[in-house]
């Protein structure tokens, strides 16, 4: 039977607002329009790669080099930047989606050829792409005065009171939205990822739809690269170290299952505003920052434990009610 309210999703917006209700409590400015405005613009390159890491896990894959991803692109549009300043915005957007792409394809590729588990293709090519971003730059930043100030700019132009990154996320919700409901594509990923052996009895091209998968994660990754970089208007080699943990935290807590499948747009979202609250709040209650890894991963963990209760219970439903009709039988 389909639930016409996601009972996960419910439930994660409610602990959100119980969360929000609790800051407020202390601290009223946290949930003032503006403030709630900038929360949400810092949670934007979370919310993009996490969108592209659901299409990915619903294949069950994984793709862990998404940061490393984001930083080889950023530095090499920055790079890109400072030999070429008058290149025009769009053109650089296009190179970083393009290069994220590229790199996504590669894993993808390795897994759907080689068969390769993708937690060993993405751990491989993520400890590559850090060791390429070194070799480029030469271990180099690129500094805000290096770059050039359109190339700044964009990411924080205002547009009815949101800046232009907020504005993007936007719109890659929304268009996953479509594509996953509306779209052959869509319906593949979940195919796959719910029976990837019916799946192929259907016509559905199981490795093909997760390569397919690995491009539009790695697209994201490229397009958020730029937006990272051209936002902080910093480039070095630790760019977003260790934000591919919080990305598939966002997917966990957001009810998209590691097993495959399962999840939505929806419940992805709702996972990246839940860490970045928490994120932002954490100043706010003088708590350190650094324990923001560890709440990551202890969200992992009770996700990953309340999603394999809920399978245990359902596999006791089904032999239960498969004995029925052997003691009947008897």
């Amino acid at each position: 039977m389909t639930r016409l309210i996601p009972v996960r999703e419910t439930i994660l917006a409610a602990a959100i607002l119980v969360l929000m209700i609790l800051i407020a409590s202390r601290f009223p400015g946290f949930v003032a329009p503006s403030n709630l405005a900038n929360v949400f613009n810092d949670t934007a390159p979370l919310i993009i790669l996490a969108l592209g890491q659901m299409v990915v896990i619903l294949t069950r894959c994984i793709d862990l080099s998404v940061a490393a991803n984001l930083a080889l692109t950023g530095m090499a549009v920055a790079m890109i930047n400072v030999a070429m300043p008058g290149l025009p915005i769009p053109v650089i957007i296009a190179i970083a989606i393009g290069l994220g792409a590229v790199m996504g394809a590669i894993n993808g590729l390795l897994v759907w050829k080689l068969a390769i588990p993708p937690i060993v293709v993405t751990l491989g090519t993520m400890t590559i792409y850090r060791g390429m971003i070194f070799l480029i730059s030469d271990g180099k930043w690129v500094n805000s005065h290096e770059m050039s100030p359109a190339f700044t700019a964009f990411p924080r132009a205002e547009f009815l009171g949101l800046p232009v990154l907020s504005w993007i996320a936007i719109i890659c919700v929304i268009g996953f939205a479509v594509m996953m409901s509306r779209t052959p594509l869509g319906r593949s990923v979940f195919a796959v990822g719910g029976n990837p052996h019916a799946a192929v009895y259907t016509g559905i091209n199981v490795g093909k739809t997760q390569f397919l998968a690995f491009v539009i994660s790695g697209a994201l990754a490229g397009l958020t690269g730029y937006l990272w970089v051209s936002r902080f208007a910093v480039a070095y080699v630790d760019i977003a170290g260790g934000f591919e943990l919080e990305v598939v935290a966002a997917c966990v807590i957001g009810g998209i299952s590691i097993a495959g499948g399962i999840g939505s747009v929806g419940g992805a979202v709702l996972g990246a505003i839940f860490l970045g609250v928490v994120k932002n709040a954490l100043p706010v209650v003088n708590i350190s920052p650094f324990w923001q890894l560890a709440i990551s991963g202890s969200a992992i963990l009770i996700a990953v434990a309340f999603n394999a209760r809920g399978g245990r219970t359902k596999g006791r439903i089904i032999l239960k009610s498969a004995e029925k009709p052997l003691e009947a039988a008897e």
